[in-house]
């Protein structure tokens, strides 16, 4: 390769992640880079907020570096984007990571399970806050321009959710390019608002020291304590970051958050500590208030139209998890609608979007104002901030060898400052925080009733099950008919002989030329290749067994995959081909297994579930349901 050539290629690579990095922006950022909006104010204003006084200001802007430093320059940033699954990240994809090489300790894998599912339960509270305190606090600056219009904001910000939710049928893929450089405009206007404000007060440029955040903690007792409940909001982005980065990589987040986001958002931040060092009674909404006032409209504009964005990146963000959770066996099957034929990530997902939808409407008419809501927020991030820093953890010893001094010198330098919020955050549970531990609290035991069933489930039909060659070698002594076509049997045990292929040639007295034994499993990494997605065997007698493996994040499009077996036994692509599936009636029972309620639970979710013909893409017009009746 030549100079020139070395340097074509890197041009374009730098090209590439420029463009990566811009838009990232309006994804990966538009949470953390919203809050700004109440962050400080809440410092001043919230139930356990300090007074803003000369110390108080500088003590809070300290704390709010150091958080900002620590926990997302460091932790996330350096640390944790580290801890990829083959280039995806968010909490379930590190649990399958980390429980990826342990196959032996089953009490092991159930713990890690379990913290990923506690860990995702929480992020779906976070969904349902999230888009309800960005706009409901960009509205809000409707008040400060003219406060006989401030019964207006909950409708707008009402009609302005509604809109943002019926939009997502449509895909985020024809607006994707907008986001970024929208989110340019939004950050340079912080740093622009920023800027004004410390030329008149540069002084404030001090609470970089340490010392003022540690005085904060240690001269104000319990009150400069509870805080940091306010300081977290600076943070809340840092979990949203990570389950974002399979979508732009590691270096381009990295990018766009050294040069662009911490810049901004410590210029603001600082702009906002100069203002209120001037104007202590600006502490309401110090945000609006340092703007010019022939600003404030076209500020409320561009802030509405940021938190939007942020909005859309967290309930992208809940569809994939959901997408996680099912493909990992976390969460029955649901309907999902790819909306772009380019990129496999661009899903919507009706149930999870009504869902997320009606609660944030709940939200806004419940708590009325984001100062009211800002209590209820910070709780569930915190506790899945922990959960991602003890897989981090056992990441580091299981699968990266670290000694352990090592493991729990930089482990637990980031649990003590994840602890320190999350003890401040607790003080909050009474106040609205209760909200997001009952939706977690609601969406963890349905995760974890749906995994724990399908387990019982395959365990009470591998008690009756039959071995294939044992089957087979009885069916041979007495051979039924043998009609024309291919039968393809979807199975979950791929030694054990499918009920509906029993009944089938019990009633019906006759069997395929060919009998296919489809078992279809997920892998704990997010993609498969196809090269190495297909298992086949030939068992005899017609009869062939074939394993498909996917990743978490692919599509379990069965007849395409069937169609790249590379095999002139089987014409799998025909008209001929029959996919038989069992159903089960799930009947609630005493026997061991699970409590009763439990076992209901399970059974309805499964009764709701969408049907195997269209998650796995079957044709309809080729596919027979056999019924059986199944004692949990």
């Amino acid at each position: 390769m030549t100079d020139e050539q070395a340097s074509t290629d890197k041009d374009e690579h730098k090209g590439s992640w420029a463009k990566l990095s811009l838009v990232a922006l309006g994804v990966v950022y538009g949470d953390i880079g919203t809050s700004p909006l109440y962050a400080m104010r809440e410092c001043f204003q919230a139930e356990h907020a300090v007074a803003a006084s000369h110390d108080h200001v500088l003590g809070v802007l300290s704390l709010i570096f150091w958080a900002l430093a620590i926990v997302i320059s460091t932790k996330y940033l350096i640390f944790i984007l580290q801890a990829d699954n083959e280039g995806e990240g968010g909490i379930l994809a590190l649990a399958a990571l980390v429980s990826s090489n342990d196959t032996q300790n089953e009490y092991r894998r159930w713990v890690i399970f379990t913290l990923g599912l506690l860990g995702g339960s929480l992020l779906y509270a976070d969904g349902m806050i999230t888009p309800a305190i960005s706009v409901l606090s960009a509205v809000e600056g409707i008040e400060v321009a003219t406060p006989a219009l401030d019964h207006f904001v909950e409708p707008i910000t009402i009609a302005i959710l509604i809109g943002l939710f019926l939009f997502q049928k449509r895909g985020t893929a024809s607006v994707g390019t907008v986001f970024g450089p929208v989110m340019m405009i939004w950050f340079a206007v912080l740093a622009g608002m920023g800027i004004f404000q410390l030329i008149q007060a540069p002084q404030v440029l001090t609470a970089i020291n340490p010392v003022y955040a540690i005085r904060m903690l240690s001269e104000n007792g319990l009150a400069g304590y509870l805080v940091l409940g306010s300081v977290f909001l600076v943070v809340t982005g840092g979990e949203a970051l990570y389950a974002d980065m399979g979508h732009f990589g590691k270096q381009p987040i990295r990018i766009s958050w050294y040069y662009v986001v911490l810049p901004s958002l410590l210029l603001n931040y600082f702009g906002q500590g100069a203002f209120l060092l001037r104007n202590p009674e600006g502490a309401v909404n110090p945000f609006y208030l340092m703007a010019p006032g022939w600003a404030l409209y076209p500020l409320v504009l561009l802030s509405t139209i940021a938190t939007v964005i942020a909005s859309q990146a967290v309930i992208t963000g809940a569809y994939s998890l959901t997408l996680q959770a099912i493909q990992l066996g976390y969460s029955p099957r649901t309907t999902i609608r790819h909306t772009s034929a380019e990129q496999i990530g661009q899903i919507y997902i009706p149930l999870i979007n009504w869902t997320l939808m009606f609660a944030c409407i709940g939200l806004v008419l419940g708590f009325r104002s984001s100062n009211n809501l800002a209590a209820a927020y910070g709780v569930a991030v915190t506790i899945t901030m922990v959960i991602t820093t003890v897989l981090f953890f056992l990441l580091t010893r299981m699968r990266w060898n670290w000694p352990l001094p090592l493991a729990l010198t930089v482990s637990g330098i980031f649990l003590v400052v994840d602890l320190s919020f999350l003890g401040a955050n607790l003080f909050k549970i009474s106040n609205g925080g209760w909200f997001p531990l009952l939706v977690a609290g609601a969406a963890y035991t349905l995760m974890s009733t749906w995994m724990s069933g399908q387990r019982l489930l395959a365990r009470r039909i591998r008690e009756r099950a039959l071995s294939v060659e044992l089957f087979i070698a009885d069916l041979m002594n007495d051979p039924p008919r043998r009609v024309p076509g291919i039968a393809v049997f979807m199975t979950g045990n791929p030694v054990g002989t499918p009920p509906a292929l029993r009944r089938n040639v019990r009633h019906n007295k006759v069997l395929h030329e060919q009998v296919v034994f489809l078992t279809v499993t997920t892998a704990s990494v997010p993609h498969v290749r196809l090269a190495k997605r297909v298992e086949f065997e030939e068992i005899g007698e017609g009869f062939f067994r074939i394993q498909i493996s996917y990743g978490f994040m692919d599509s379990p499009h069965i007849p395409l995959t069937l169609a790249t077996i590379p095999t002139d036994q089987l014409n799998l692509q025909g008209e001929d081909v029959t996919y038989f599936l069992g159903t089960e009636r799930l009947l609630a029972t005493e026997r061991p297994g699970m409590a009763m309620w439990r076992e209901r639970l399970f059974a309805w979710m499964a009764r709701n579930a969408q049907p195997a013909t269209a998650y796995f893409y079957l044709p309809p017009d080729q596919v027979i349901e056999i019924g059986s009746q199944v004692e949990l």
